[in-house]
């Protein structure tokens, strides 16, 4: 019976261990087949995840980001480990312990959903590390297995903190967070070593169910799993027992809850400039790496000039648009059944899409209008409670700029915009009343840099950026008009003409494919012999055009070109007179180069870019300075910085153009719109019916310009013209920066030699000549000049006088760049040219 026992018991201990080793093959069988052809965990020593890319200011301050993940990336090291504690209370408390997955936490999974109860994945944090970034996310047993595999070979690569780097800056958190530090932000705008004990287990909740823990919403449900998560770190010996009871009776406080400001609330609303630069380095570096890569990119801006820049674009339109006297409004509207109750209204308004980013003269707030009666109608304002200090109503003379009164232009639940009226400027001084305001129809663009280094330091693409996203400064293709003229006169400088060359300004007749073409001028008149200073300073068409012939639109062309206005230039005489579309950004940059005496100047949003490790990818000033880094550099001495830029005008030209230029805003077209007590250089351009108006000026450090137009391009009037609409834009705004970066004289190269001449008809003056004929012309030094016939007085149609004087031949001459160009008889002082054409 003993014998019988024993072998029954040796035969069941047989069978056992020969079923356990049956399993542990089957188990190694099965981690071995799953444990193919598995994803490289190797691969997460290199992980780099995607990070916001930010915009600063020089200053420092933060403008915007960009990101298709909100995440911040943040070294374990930088890690509080308070947070680090209630993540592993929360998620894995074995962490610290386990080879990458948890025996008993599995175990324990099983038997509860064998028992019925709900199916939870017992994931350690290592498994979840390897599920987020080698496998998927679903609940299948062949993923558990793979998870377990790839855990354990992780755990053997990687220490335990560089795996927790790894999840704390990838998890999703919810509020569009990934990562602890963009989810401390979210949740609480602070840092993450400002984070109190409460709010880390409020962060730790979410892994849970983000998408289902919403701390508003799901107010209770959030607040249950924080305490769980504090008892679990006090259990667990993170947090003592005092500081657990103290923590777990706070309230759950939240961003969205109202209990802290939003963290894009410190930021400026998203504008023209930053998402031009959003733009161009997509373009640079390509979209993925910008979104990406966590690039922390200097912007050129200076925030003070681009409110300045802002509002006076802004003025102007909306100027325009209320001499029109059309109410267009934002052609949104609510429905009665929302305008019920003011929770109604409020939360309709609220999700209503117009924009909010205006701060003309004081913020503009969006309003819906819930009464109209025959004198005023009342409306309710977002954000603003109605007191009896500013009661919500707009009275009927409010609108006395309209043609129409409140029941031709207004319904009840219509959605309008509306700002403070007061005693003072920018919203200052006492409370007037609440008046009604739109986005005008009319568009445009401003743009301002530096003429010396090309940085872009204000730039505003139309009223308002949240109303339409297109930039106008950069993205608006626009006829030029005269504001190209100064390119066709800079190639007659270089080619041997001068200032106080004449040219016929007679009538003209050019056969072309398309027919006849008689340009005229802007006024109707022709002028007879005018020198070319007089031509640009009132925008001549005729004489613009025979110069063009004259020198040739070949050559024309070919500085328009290499002024970077455009890629390949037509060559058709009515391109002179700025037929060919271009944009504001180009132009602006084309006349910095006058400005700064003939000088390449590369425009630019951006002074550097730096990747996440800081390291420079990307930095705009390429000037070499020999001796920056020089320790031994007596402070008394400024370093040295070599100037390598290419130069693409002729200096003396680049003066002479810029000193004719200065007439132009003296006493010609912008001379009613511009004064600003400094030497200002600038031209107008009024296109045909004046589809577009344009000025673009500088001074010898600031250059900007401004398009005014409809976005479908249409006459704005007979009244509409470049020194009438965009001058002013320039003036209020040139009036601060000079404020700021001070303006002098231009700087007159040292091969000019400067005499006075009659403005009026080119004539040689004396020394000692004084009035306002007078003027100072620079020659270039050592020139032959042909004086020829000199006038007292100026030129008039008279019988006596001939329309053309022959001076001989034409000739060849060699320009600023070492090309030959042939030019007509070229007119000395007082002399007639042609052009060759009538």
């Amino acid at each position: 019976m003993i014998r019988f026992l024993f072998s029954a018991l040796g035969g069941l201990f047989s069978l056992i261990t020969l079923g356990l080793m049956a399993v542990a093959l089957s188990i190694g069988a099965i981690f071995y087949i799953y444990g193919q052809d598995l994803p490289s965990h190797e691969s997460l020593s290199q992980y780099q995840p995607p990070t916001i890319s930010r915009i600063y200011s020089g200053e420092g301050r933060m403008l915007d980001e960009f990101a298709r993940e909100r995440r911040l990336f943040t070294p374990a090291e930088e890690i509080p480990q308070l947070v680090k504690y209630a993540f592993i209370s929360a998620e894995d408390k074995n962490f610290y312990v386990h080879q990458g997955y948890d025996t008993r936490g599995i175990a324990s999974a099983a038997v509860d959903a064998m028992k019925g109860g709900s199916v939870r994945g017992a994931s350690t944090i290592t498994q979840q590390v390897v599920k987020n970034f080698l496998l998927s996310a679903d609940r299948q047993a062949e993923r558990k297995i793979k998870e377990i595999i790839l855990a354990t070979r992780l755990e053997e690569t990687l220490d335990k903190e560089r795996i927790l780097e790894l999840y704390l800056n990838e998890i999703f958190l919810g509020q569009n967070s990934f990562g602890v530090t963009a989810a401390a932000q979210a949740y609480f705008n602070k840092t993450l070593s400002e984070l109190a004990p409460h709010e880390a287990a409020t962060l730790a909740s979410m892994p849970k169910a983000p998408g289902r823990f919403h701390p508003v919403r799901n107010k209770e449900r959030v607040l249950q799993r924080r305490n769980f998560v504090l008892k679990e770190m006090f259990e667990n010996g993170y947090i003592s027992e005092a500081v657990y009871k103290s923590e777990r009776e706070l309230p759950l406080r939240s961003v969205q809850n109202g209990d802290f400001e939003p963290f894009k609330d410190g930021l400026p609303p998203r504008d023209y400039f930053t998402d031009e630069i959003r733009r161009q380095l997509s373009n640079d570096f390509g979209e993925e790496e910008f979104f990406t890569g966590g690039m922390t990119v200097r912007a050129t801006i200076d925030p003070e000039m681009q409110e300045v820049a802002a509002a006076a674009l802004q003025r102007q339109l909306e100027q325009f648009d209320r001499g029109v006297g059309r109410w267009r409004g934002t052609g949104k509207s609510i429905s009665a059944e929302n305008l019920a109750t003011e929770a109604d209204w409020r939360e309709a308004l609220a999700g209503t899409n117009v924009p909010r980013d205006i701060n003309l003269e004081s913020h503009w707030f969006p309003a819906v209008v819930l009464e109209i009666a025959d004198q005023s109608m009342r409306i309710g304002i977002e954000g603003i409670s109605e007191t009896e200090a500013e009661p919500f109503v707009i009275p009927r003379k409010d609108i006395s700029w309209l043609r129409g009164g409140f029941g031709d232009s207004f319904k009840i639940g219509d959605v309008v915009l509306v700002r403070r009226m007061t005693t003072g400027d920018e919203g200052a001084g006492d409370f007037i009343r609440w008046t009604l305001r739109q986005v005008p129809e009319v568009q445009g663009g401003f743009m301002a840099m530096d003429v010396n280094t090309g940085r872009v330091i204000a730039m505003q693409g139309g009223f308002s950026y949240q109303h339409s996203v297109f930039n106008r400064a950069t993205q608006a293709r626009r006829q030029p008009g005269s504001s190209f003229k100064p390119f066709v006169y800079a190639s007659a400088l270089d080619s041997g003409y001068t200032p106080a060359t004449i040219v016929v300004d007679a009538p003209i007749e050019i056969n072309t494919p398309q027919g006849l073409w008689r340009p005229q001028n802007a006024s109707n008149r022709y002028y007879g012999p005018t020198p070319l200073r007089t031509g640009i300073e009132q925008s001549r068409n005729l004489m613009t055009i025979r110069l063009a012939q004259e020198v040739g639109m070949d050559v024309v062309a070919d500085y328009a070109e290499r002024f970077g206005v455009y890629d390949g230039m037509g060559r058709f005489l009515a391109n002179s007179l700025g037929s060919e579309e271009t944009t504001l950004y180009k132009m602006v940059s084309a006349y910095a180069m006058f400005a700064n005496g003939g000088q390449r100047v590369e425009p630019t949003l951006i002074d550097r870019v730096q990747d996440r490790y800081g390291k420079t990818v990307y930095r705009h000033d390429d000037r070499v300075c020999t001796d920056c880094v020089n320790p031994t550099l007596p402070r008394s001495e400024a370093p040295v910085i070599v100037n390598n830029r290419e130069r693409v005008m002729n200096a003396v030209t680049a003066y002479q153009l810029t000193s004719m230029m200065t007439g132009v805003v003296s006493r010609g077209t912008a001379s009613k719109s511009v004064n600003l007590g400094v030497p200002v250089a600038g031209k107008t351009g009024t296109t045909n019916d004046a589809k577009d108006v344009w000025f673009i000026g500088f001074t010898n450090n600031i250059v900007a310009g401004c398009y005014i137009g409809f976005d479908n391009p249409r006459s704005m009037g007979s009244g509409a013209s470049g020194g009438g609409m965009c001058g002013p834009v320039f003036q209020r705004f040139m009036s601060s920066a000079i404020k700021k970066y001070g303006a002098g004289k231009f700087r007159a190269p040292k091969e000019c030699e400067f005499i006075k001449i009659d403005r009026f008809t080119g004539a040689r003056l004396s020394d000692s000549a004084e009035g306002d004929h007078v003027v100072i012309e620079c020659f270039r030094e050592g020139e032959q000049i042909d004086f020829g016939i000199t006038f007292d007085g100026g030129f008039a149609m008279g019988a006596n006088l001939p329309l053309v004087r022959e001076t001989g031949a034409a000739k060849q001459v060699t320009t600023s760049t070492g090309k030959k160009a042939v030019v007509g008889p070229k007119a000395g002082f007082g002399t007639l040219s042609s052009g060759g054409l009538y």
